[in-house]
């Protein structure tokens, strides 16, 4: 006997046989999408059953809340953007069948992809694969989800030479894996994709670097067009860099990666040279600094979990290698009582504007300091009332004296005004991970630095995952606004990524992850996603990481914080 469901609305409740597709259920029952509607009229793209994602192809076989998700929404948007590499990946397999396309990083408003090997990317290439992803949207195709065996999905990826999936899928145990199929192309992806070519409208493929392409996608705040483009050369240039350092560990991918987990003597190596690869940059960065001559204060400025904290200490300790006396000063003791705080839209303290800041206590702080007066620094109570006090400890700048300031708008010109550029040195930091899935599917920078987050956060302030999540869309808008308009602001820009990181915070964040229920709106996609994405990670002990990696930051038992 046919089993029904029920799938409530919130308007009404309908019923259903169970594994109906959610093709089905929007089409036939929802009457929002004939399979006709074009990108401008802003169509459906998948269901949120239970708050859970779901594609197109997807069966639901349960009793369950169900909700359209938009394309011209957050999670519509992160849906385009994978969706656009698919078609990428599809068109470079129609016209480049011998040649291995690969996902760089994210650059700006757009994905950076190469062929591999001794294959350069030419401009009439880019020009083919920008016609033939055309052709692709005007054909309108469908793009639908197949539930394979593993072997049989292990054995397509190895006969059709995608190595880095091949690897990576040998160390999952799934029976059965979803796939993507349009037309006659497969290929694996690890979030929902968007139902049909002709919803991918809005884009633009030109060439970038020496080797290269930039596939640039619309901005959240408009998604019928294309901004103007922006280079971000310094931010290239640091990924670029790390790409080689990948190369000279042999490590590209997260297959490889999980290959090196699983082998002690390798794993202990690995690490090793991780960590001493990033020693080297920061002792690259003090020498950059004396260099100069003139240097009296270094501002140091990054997102969210980028590691700033452990990354002025470790350079202030090459600093004195050089001689110098560094001063490490936080500006986060330099917040006005919440009080005080300016307000955002929705009335609430905004803590990520540079207002937030008591900025006539710091200029003038600073401005004594370079006349050589001493100055008495504030502390702010973050776990007290809130408020700032004074140690008694006054400071001043003396000839060796280099002041290291780390803080969210360390690069914010309007911080210090009318400070003497030629006596500042500004950096740039940054967990920017040069690894990928495959060679298709990148690790996103933004998700390292929500698990290193979420593990600071539930250990040093007990705040749960969800919690965090909530707040994450926040923390993205100060970004966004106050932080990543001022990266080429700076001298040098330093990766806090360590290649093997995420195997240390597997077994951290998955437990916390999974208090995130159902009901959790907003942060229950996410949580879910992230989740997915941990199962591919092999989870190496957290005793391996040495006491004074950057890493110790997040996990605890840092020999530089006394909280850790």
């Amino acid at each position: 006997m046919e089993r029904i469901i029920q799938l409530h609305t919130e308007s009404r409740t309908i019923k259903v046989p169970a594994g109906t597709t959610v093709r089905s259920i929007v089409t036939d029952h929802l009457h929002l999408d004939d399979g006709t509607s074009k990108y401008t009229d802003n169509p459906v793209v998948a269901l949120r059953m239970n708050n859970e994602i779901l594609p197109f192809g997807a069966r639901i076989t349960v009793d369950a809340h169900i909700e359209p998700v938009l394309l011209f929404s957050d999670l519509g948007k992160r849906m385009y953007r994978h969706t656009l590499s698919y078609m990428l990946a599809l068109a470079s397999d129609r016209l480049f069948p011998a040649r291995r396309l690969v996902i760089g990083h994210a650059l700006g408003d757009g994905f950076y992809f190469n062929f591999d090997g001794h294959y350069a990317l030419s401009k009439e290439d880019v020009e083919s694969l920008g016609r033939e992803m055309l052709r692709l949207v005007e054909m309108d195709t469908p793009i639908e989800l197949d539930t394979v065996s593993y072997q049989d999905a292990l054995s397509y990826f190895q006969e059709k030479g995608y190595l880095a999936t091949s690897l990576l899928l040998s160390y999952r145990n799934d029976p059965t894996l979803h796939l993507y199929r349009c037309q006659d192309f497969i290929d694996i992806a690890y979030e929902p994709l968007i139902p049909r070519t002709g919803l991918l409208a809005v884009w633009e493929l030109r060439p970038y670097g020496e080797r290269g392409m930039l596939l640039r996608f619309p901005l959240s705040s408009d998604f019928l067009h294309i901004s103007k483009f922006r280079d971000n050369p310094l931010l290239f240039s640091i990924f670029r860099e790390y790409k080689i350092w990948g190369s000279l560990l042999k490590v590209d991918c997260l297959g490889t990666m999980n290959k090196i987990c699983g082998s002690p003597p390798e794993i202990h190596t690995f690490i090793r040279m991780n960590e001493d690869l990033q020693h080297r940059k920061i002792s690259q960065i003090a020498d950059m600094i004396s260099q100069r001559g003139t240097v009296k204060v270094v501002f140091i400025a990054g997102p969210s979990s980028s590691g700033k904290t452990t990354f002025s200490i470790r350079l202030a300790i090459q600093l004195r290698l050089l001689g110098y006396n560094p001063i490490q000063i936080s500006l986060d003791n330099y917040y006005r009582p919440k009080s005080e705080a300016p307000k955002d839209a929705e009335g609430k303290p905004d803590l990520e504007v540079l207002e937030a800041l008591d900025l006539t206590l710091f200029r003038n702080n600073l401005g004594a300091l370079y006349a050589g007066e001493e100055v008495d620094l504030p502390r702010f109570d973050f776990k007290g009332d809130g408020r700032r006090y004074f140690e008694g400890k006054p400071i001043s700048l003396k000839d060796n004296t280099i002041l290291v300031i780390e803080g969210i708008h360390g690069l914010n010109p309007d911080l210090v005004p009318n400070i003497d550029r030629s006596t500042t040195f500004k950096i740039y930091i940054s967990a920017l991970t040069q690894l990928n899935l495959d060679d298709h599917n990148r690790i996103s920078t933004t998700d390292n630095r929500i698990l290193r987050r979420i593990v600071r956060d539930n250990r040093t302030r007990s705040t749960s995952a969800q919690r965090t999540l909530e707040m994450w869309p926040s923390v993205e808008r100060g970004e966004t606004q106050h932080i990543f308009p001022y990266q080429n602001q700076a001298d040098t820009m330093i990766n806090s990524a360590l290649d093997y990181e995420l195997a240390v915070l597997k077994p951290y964040a998955e437990p916390l992850l999974r208090t995130v229920k159902p009901e959790a709106y907003a942060e229950y996609p996410v949580s879910r996603r992230l989740l997915k994405f941990l199962e591919n990670v092999y989870p190496i002990p957290a005793d391996l990481v040495p006491s004074d990696s950057l890493l110790r930051e997040f996990i605890g038992g840092s020999e530089f914080h006394s909280e850790c």
